[in-house]
Formats: structure tokens, C-alpha cells, sequence
């Protein structure tokens, strides 16, 4: 069978003659920009707002907005916590400083702040894995005090008196020439006002970056209390979390009046070491407030928000004794 004949092939166009050009591919059009949603489903019926969950009025969370309880760890609004003078929900009395204990002391939070003597600064010269003079450093920048004392002067319950407040916070209210030092300063303070000392303690016991320094303020301190009790002014203190070392051994035990917030640790020794040492567990709440109280060497336990109008009337009762006093 014959095949087909094959078509004929295009003629081909002379070299000098210019071909047409490629045909383009019309461009697409551009889709129309979407439209804004206009705040979504919320702004349907408040408008107002966008203009609160706008980018320029955006509002930034304060890092401590919240406070963790240190028992139950539940967060605590720190507001609701300052209302409460820093007592959690569960009655954790929390550790505060010179400036809110002060307010919460005086009356009206009217009160004068007295001067601490200055002291030789690392008279050891003391290396520890961090130089002493740098511990001073990095404490006085997170406190703002110099040290761990402060003195305020004012009225409490209408008595004035001369307060000292002792910084946990500051190197753990370590006991050291500073602290000595403001302990005579604030005794002599009242000697000269003839107006009672008021003490808040808390401390780990004595500095030892300062070693026979520090130790030397338990004798110093104790000779400035025998100077009020010769003045016949009142000595009260009060002892807060915790009250430990060589400040329990000296000037937190020799009050006329001892109170004690709830649940505050006051000892000597830890438990821990104690219990190293006889190998017997101890009791349950042992060199608790409470416990101490039971045993006769704390006069009474007071909550924070109380603590004013008792010791206004302990130091009413008490300067009255002296006035009397006095007056035979």
C-alpha cells in the first residue's frame, strides 16, 4: 500500500527580512487590598474599644505586679498584699524594712529618721569569694540604707519614742560595728528625749566579715541598755522573722516587754543543728513564736496590724511607772 505524501514545509523567510515578535501573555490584574476588619466581632457593638487595644496606647505589666506566698505559693496582688501591711492570706507576717515599718509604727506615719554613726569600713580587710567591700556595696544599692539599722523618732499611741528597726535584707541584719553603733546611737537618742526604745530584730546573728568586732557589740549593746534602764525609760522589743545568733544572745533578749509577730523564728542555733547535734527530732513549731510564748520567753504574740495600738499602750503604762517614779 502506497503512503501518503507528506505536506510541504513552510518556505522560509529571507535572512534581512525582520520576523514578528513573540506574542506576550497579558498581565493579570492586581488583586483589590483587603479591606480592614475593623476590630472584629467586638467592635460591632463597642467601637470604643480599638482605642484602648490600640498599638500607641498599649499599657506594660509591672514585673512585680505579683507576689508569691512563700507557704501556700499562691500569687497574691501586690496591692491587696500592701493593704494588708504584708500579711498573706494564710498569716504569713513577710519580712519589710525600715521605711514600712516605720509607717506602720507611728502614728499618722509622721516620724523623723535619725542619723547612724559611720564606722570604719573592712577593718579585716576580708576575702571571702567576694571581697567584703563589695558585699557593703551590692547590699546598700538594693536596700538604699547604709547599713543594717535605722532610727526613727516619733509617736505611738501619742508616747514619743525613739524606734530601731533592724534589716533583714541588709546581709541578713548581720550584727557587725555599723549595727552596734546604731543600737548606742538610737539608746542614747532616747536617753536624750527621755522617751522609750523601741527594737524590731532580725537577723542571722553576727557579721563575720568582722569576726571579734562583731562579737564585740554584744557587750557594747548590753552596756547601752543598762544606760536606759539607769534613765528609767522602757525598753521594749519586738522580735521579728527570724531573730537568730548572737542578737538573740545579747540585746533581743533583754527587753523589759518581749513581743513577737506570729509565727516568727527566734533561736539561737538552727533546728537542724540542733537536731545534728542531740539526734532527737524536735517538737512540732519549736523556736516558733508560739511555742516561745508557751514557755515563758516571749510575753506575747501580736499581728502586725495590732502591733501599734499595744505597744502605745505598753509604753503609756510603762512611762506612767516612771513618772511616778519620778516624782516620789
Amino acid at each position: 500500500m502506497a503512503k501518503p505524501p507528506k505536506p510541504p514545509k513552510p518556505p522560509k523567510p529571507p535572512k534581512d527580512q525582520p520576523q514578528p515578535p513573540e506574542a506576550k501573555a497579558a498581565p493579570l490584574p492586581k488583586p483589590a487590598p483587603a479591606k480592614p476588619i475593623g476590630g472584629g466581632w467586638l467592635a460591632k457593638f463597642a467601637p470604643g474599644v480599638r482605642g484602648l487595644t490600640g498599638k500607641g496606647d498599649k499599657r506594660e505589666t509591672p514585673d512585680n505586679l505579683w507576689v508569691k506566698a512563700p507557704d501556700t505559693g499562691e500569687m497574691i496582688y501586690r496591692p491587696d498584699l500592701e493593704a494588708a501591711l504584708w500579711v498573706t492570706p494564710s498569716g504569713r507576717h513577710m519580712r519589710i524594712g525600715p521605711p514600712l515599718r516605720f509607717a506602720y509604727t507611728f502614728d499618722n506615719r509622721a516620724y523623723d529618721q535619725l542619723p547612724t554613726p559611720a564606722v570604719p569600713e573592712d577593718p579585716l580587710k576580708f576575702i571571702d569569694d567576694r571581697a567584703y567591700t563589695d558585699r557593703l556595696r551590692s547590699a546598700r544599692k538594693s536596700t538604699g540604707e547604709t547599713d543594717a539599722m535605722a532610727i526613727g523618732y516619733g509617736k505611738i499611741g501619742g508616747v514619743p519614742a525613739v524606734v530601731l528597726v533592724q534589716d533583714f535584707a541588709f546581709m541578713g541584719g548581720s550584727l557587725g560595728m555599723a549595727a552596734g553603733e546604731g543600737f548606742i546611737a538610737a539608746a542614747e537618742a532616747a536617753i536624750k528625749r527621755s522617751a522609750p526604745l523601741v527594737v524590731f530584730t532580725a537577723a542571722g546573728g553576727a557579721r563575720m566579715q568582722e569576726g571579734a568586732l562583731s562579737l564585740m557589740q554584744m557587750a557594747r549593746t548590753t552596756l547601752a541598755i543598762q544606760a536606759l534602764k539607769k534613765a528609767c525609760l522602757p525598753y521594749v522589743v519586738v522580735l521579728t522573722d527570724p531573730t537568730t545568733g548572737g542578737v538573740t544572745a545579747s540585746y533581743a533578749m533583754l527587753g523589759d516587754v518581749h513581743l513577737a509577730e506570729p509565727g516568727a523564728m527566734i533561736a539561737f542555733a538552727g533546728p537542724r543543728v540542733i537536731e545534728e547535734t542531740i539526734r532527737e527530732t524536735l517538737p512540732p513549731g519549736f523556736q516558733r513564736a508560739e511555742y516561745l510564748m508557751d514557755k515563758g520567753m516571749v510575753d506575747r504574740v501580736i499581728a502586725r496590724k495590732d502591733l501599734p495600738q499595744t505597744l502605745g499602750s505598753i509604753l503609756k503604762t510603762l512611762m506612767m511607772g516612771r513618772a511616778r517614779g519620778v516624782a516620789a
